[in-house]
């Protein structure tokens, strides 16, 4: 985990109400704080079988302050992560999950429904979550079928009471609040006919839940007179920017989302961020982290989070057609084994390359060339790896395109000499792995940007870069994707940084943006 997380650091504005007993504040996992706090509905359902580690510590890693969580009771009264009565759909097993023990729902596979990649998931108890999240991620545990005195025990045997806000219907909350003797905050669901003072007066809450529909104004203003924090639910049809801008400009304080990454995206590049980019972002192969690599839904989510480039890898069929995948063999992102050489473009029209990333993705299609210009040009510049495709047929489609100068191309320097002879505009992205090759490559290729390895990333090797008229590029992969490495390039000049976690580079933006060290 490399986000700056700091587990003291108070949220200012998150003090209780005088009446309530709760001591402690809630955590905070960043530091220092956004303006509002972001709530991952189920863990990151999209990207994993909900509920299960795989789905919170996705959450994790990105960043984000809370996740809304599913609890219900097994046959025996042991708490587990679960959203639906029954197991039926979303393990391998059959029944309901109060008739069946902790260890034979421990025995299920709780991922494989989702993903071959998550087979062998398990379904988390309670106690197993709330290790998970200590100290790195709030927890709003929806309560579907709990014993009351028992939670309670368990999540202040965790020592997590300032970690987690419990929702349940009103009785529930009520044995919480008494059991716990109001260290364990509770989170009821608020609607307009219940009126604003008297009901914020019987109830004492420490924050509340309300449809993104009747969030305004005045409805936050009172809760807030009375130190009680505003989650807006935007799900569904409400999961949208200009209802997240709304909710927010009325004063809410959490959005609970199934499009997290989206949501700090879009307000990550409003002002002051959007006036200056200390950097540029190239999403590789896509968004990867959030949709299957190299597909439509992945390019769609790279435009949607806002980043100067989108990465992909251009490859033929057997007849001469040209589409998107990395790996030269079908086997590990489509339901198709063999070279893709081997198949005509018919064929490969035809591929499953979603199934093997997630059940929301299932069916989605291998792209061609055509389709993913349709869907970048116009909403991001192109980062071309022309894996394979000759220089003539890819200055043809650049040129037809009118993309030249919206575009880079990746290759060796002979591929892009024979490019920049049939297309004086393309911009070639020249890779390097030397520092003393600078000079030699930029007399020869007169390439647009080097591709530097990040080992040898410097602010000399940049400044002399730039002093030849040339853009860095890196590509900060594995070891390198950090906060720490982000901001270190930054401070150096580099021009545009290739990562598969956008949001950490949006979140090192923000804190060169707020003058954090």
């Amino acid at each position: 985990m490399h986000l700056d997380r700091h587990v003291s650091f108070t949220f200012v504005g998150w003090s209780l109400l005088a009446t309530s007993s709760v001591a402690a504040e809630f955590f905070q996992p960043l530091r220092p704080p956004r303006s509002f706090q972001v709530m991952v509905h189920r863990g990151m359902s999209r990207q994993a079988p909900e509920n299960t580690r795989p789905a919170l510590t996705r959450a994790i890693d990105d960043g984000f302050e809370w996740v809304e969580v599913d609890v219900r009771l097994t046959k025996g009264g042991q708490h587990v992560l679960f959203h639906d009565a029954k197991v039926d759909g979303k393990s391998d097993g059959h029944g309901a999950v109060k008739d069946l023990t902790l260890e034979q729902l421990q025995q299920l596979d709780a991922g494989g429904w989702f993903a071959p990649r998550c087979a062998g998931q398990k379904v988390l108890s309670l106690k197993e979550c709330l290790e998970l999240a200590k100290d790195k991620i709030n927890l709003y545990l929806d309560c579907k079928d709990v014993r009351p005195a028992q939670l309670v025990d368990e999540i202040l045997a965790a020592g997590m009471a300032n970690q987690v806000l419990v929702f349940a219907d009103l009785d529930t909350l009520s044995q919480v609040r008494q059991k716990s003797g109001g260290k364990v905050a509770i989170m009821p669901k608020w609607r307009p006919q219940f009126g604003l003072e008297d009901w914020i007066a019987k109830w004492r809450p420490e924050a509340v839940e309300v449809d993104a529909e009747a969030v305004t104004p005045q409805v936050c203003r009172a809760f807030h007179a009375a130190h009680v924090k505003v989650q807006a639910k935007v799900l569904g049809r409400d999961d949208r920017p200009e209802v997240w801008d709304r909710v927010l400009a009325a004063g809410a304080d959490l959005l609970q989302t199934d499009l997290p990454e989206e949501v700090v995206a879009h307000r990550c590049w409003q002002v002051p961020f959007g006036l200056h980019r200390p950097v540029q972002i190239s999403c590789h192969r896509g968004a990867n982290r959030y949709a299957p690599e190299n597909t439509l839904p992945a390019f769609k989510k790279a435009v949607r989070l806002g980043v100067d480039y989108v990465e992909f890898d251009v490859r033929p069929s057997k007849d001469g057609q040209f589409f998107i995948l990395h790996d030269s063999r079908l086997n590990r992102t489509t339901n198709a084994r063999g070279p893709i050489t081997s198949l005509t473009a018919d064929r490969i029209r035809h591929l499953d390359a979603g199934a093997w990333f997630g059940l929301p993705f299932r069916g989605t299609r291998v792209p061609t060339l055509d389709e993913t210009l349709d869907v970048l040009v116009g909403h991001a510049n192109l980062y071309v790896d022309a894996k394979d495709i000759p220089p003539e047929t890819l200055a043809r489609i650049l040129t037809e395109r009118k993309v030249l100068t919206h575009s880079v191309v990746y290759q060796s320097p002979s591929y892009l000499r024979r490019l920049k002879t049939l297309a004086p505009k393309a911009r070639g992205l020249c890779p390097l792995d030397r520092a003393d090759q600078i000079d030699s490559l930029a007399e020869s290729v007169h390439p647009y940007g080097f591709d530097v390895a990040w080992r040898i990333l410097s602010k000399p090797l940049i400044d002399h870069c730039h002093a030849r008229h040339i853009k860095v590029f890196s590509d900060a992969l594995g070891f390198h994707e950090t906060i720490e490495h982000y901001r270190r390039a930054m401070d150096w000049g580099i021009d545009v940084i290739q990562t598969n976690y956008p949001l950490r580079v949006m979140r090192a933006v923000e804190l060169r943006a707020a003058g954090e060290h």
